[in-house]
């Protein structure tokens, strides 16, 4: 069986304790060179072999892994955040239906949660946001058009940006033009719960010029909304005039 893992946001100890597990125990290790922190490959096995897929096509790693697999290796293909968003593991998994290959998937941390780790700050909040947009620009890997910025951008949620941090300038304009005011609280989260891990708080007119003041260009989310300022309204469920299935309220 070849086994999917998160590798989580990027500090070492962030990955799962299955995930840490699977790696400790390959024989084979496939990991995304790019994204992925290399510490989390200095406890595999002796004797490990370990492949960079960032050098590597679609069918070198699906080569690579396959051979071992029939070979009675332990295979661990190790993906960035966690492999269900922006991982391109759908494509791996559907070649290995076609090939009658088992294969199970261990969720990690995504970087999305550590970026809201790092900006100690709650997506959701009441009266606020009580939805989280995840999303992209369209760069050379278009977006369908039903989720152009703009469009989503009417919501008002709180939006997570992936993959976006080079192209700032137009996205505050988009972002602006969907609804969002110039004054909207925005943040920038580059490379979250790395050693390096930086934060940058500002607005959506913002974005561009505090990107280039802390030279940011890529590798990093931004998030904008509300959920970034100081006004909420307190959860009920804690609330003592609230009742709930464990406890009746205290007052009304």
């Amino acid at each position: 069986m070849i086994q999917f893992v998160g590798a989580g946001p990027g500090a070492p100890d962030l990955i799962t304790v299955r995930g840490a597990k699977l790696l400790r125990d390959a024989d084979v290790i496939v990991y995304a060179g790019s994204l992925v922190n290399a510490a989390l490959l200095d406890d595999v096995k002796p004797g490990c072999r370990i492949y960079n897929s960032a050098k590597m096509t679609l069918e070198e790693v699906l080569d690579v892994m396959v051979a071992a697999e029939r070979a009675g290796e332990k295979v661990v293909r190790l993906h960035t955040g966690d492999p269900c968003v922006y991982g391109a593991h759908r494509e791996q998994m559907d070649a290995l239906d076609a090939a009658g290959i088992s294969y199970a998937v261990c969720p990690g941390v995504s970087s999305f949660c550590g970026a809201a780790a790092a900006l100690k700050a709650e997506y959701t909040l009441p009266d606020v946001s009580q939805t989280v947009i995840l999303t992209r620009m369209e760069g050379r890997t278009p977006v369908p058009e039903k989720e152009k910025i703009e469009l989503l951008a009417s919501h008002g949620a709180t939006m997570v940006i992936f993959l976006s941090a080079g192209m700032l300038d137009t996205l505050s304009t988009r972002l602006v033009t969907g609804g969002y005011a110039p004054e909207t609280p925005a943040a920038i989260v580059y490379k979250a719960t790395w050693e390096d891990e930086k934060v940058v708080r500002t607005t959506v007119a913002g974005l561009a010029e505090a990107a280039r003041s802390h030279q940011i260009t890529k590798t990093a989310l931004i998030t904008v909304g509300g959920f970034l300022g100081d006004a909420y309204e307190r959860s009920k469920l804690y609330d003592p005039s609230f009742t709930t299935e464990f406890r009746e309220a205290t007052h009304p």
